[in-house]
């Protein structure tokens, strides 16, 4: 359930509803969330109702994000699990602190020595299984604390090297010194980590300047609702649901 073609069925928030979207660059996940949450509960005249996400964005990236309502909450891990797609934009020769653009560029890198075809045959050395060390703004846990809020602060953090799997490493463009790819990968996947990465590997630096998650498991983002399409589309559904029980 997700886009507006959608509204005919009936709805039940309360008892659980899977919804998708399609999450606004500078939104974070949680913005995307509470957003909802505070929408549903108005147009339910609720206070309080059960929401959750599965698969967090970053603030600079886009796409495909699955939100549960109620006891469909308890489907979230389920969905974190699936198999998930990306098309991110990589510019070679500079890196930011947060590997994308929520920083500045702090450090530039030579990149005549870069070819097109040194980048195809580098990507390669990514498919399969890989060890990733999270950026240290990312929401893992450090002594309890969100590795994001104390990287924020200027601390520094130490984050071990994670197992994960990636399954497709395609170059779409190839306009140097600006790459883009598409990316087939677990859960877990930091796709920030993977152009840092990248840019190591070919000896220079790189950080994302675009990223969009185009797949979760079987849902795409042409299945997914605007946020700025939120209330249309719970006033609709709510209204069908009361209509059909006045009946």
């Amino acid at each position: 359930m997700g886009k507006v073609s959608d509204e005919c069925r009936e709805v039940d928030f309360i008892a659980g509803e899977i919804l998708y979207f399609n999450k606004p660059l500078d939104w974070t996940s949680f913005d995307l969330v509470n957003k909802f949450r505070h929408t549903l509960s108005r147009k339910l005249n609720v206070r309080k109702i059960k929401v959750g996400h599965a698969g967090t964005l970053d603030p600079k990236a886009t796409g495909v994000m699955i939100l549960c309502t109620g006891k469909a909450t308890k489907r979230i891990e389920e969905f974190q699990y699936q198999t998930k797609e990306y098309v991110a934009t990589l510019k070679l020769g500079e890196t930011t602190p947060s590997f994308d653009l929520e920083k500045e560029v702090d450090r530039t890198y030579p990149v005549d020595h870069v070819t097109c075809e040194m980048v195809r045959e580098t990507l390669t050395k990514f498919t399969g299984e890989i060890r990733q060390i999270p950026p240290a703004f990312s929401a893992c846990k450090i002594n309890g604390k969100r590795a994001y809020e104390l990287a924020r602060k200027g601390k520094e953090t130490s984050l071990k090297a994670k197992t994960l799997v990636i399954d497709t490493i395609e170059l779409l463009t190839c306009a140097l010194p600006v790459i883009q790819i598409r990316v087939i990968c677990s859960k877990g996947t930091y796709i920030r980590a993977l152009a840092r990465d990248i840019g190591i590997a070919l000896h220079s630096g790189a950080h994302l300047t675009a990223l969009q998650r185009t797949r979760i498991g079987d849902v795409t983002l042409d299945k997914c609702l605007l946020a700025d399409r939120m209330d249309d589309f719970l006033e609709n559904v709510i209204i069908k649901t009361i209509e059909d029980e006045t009946v």
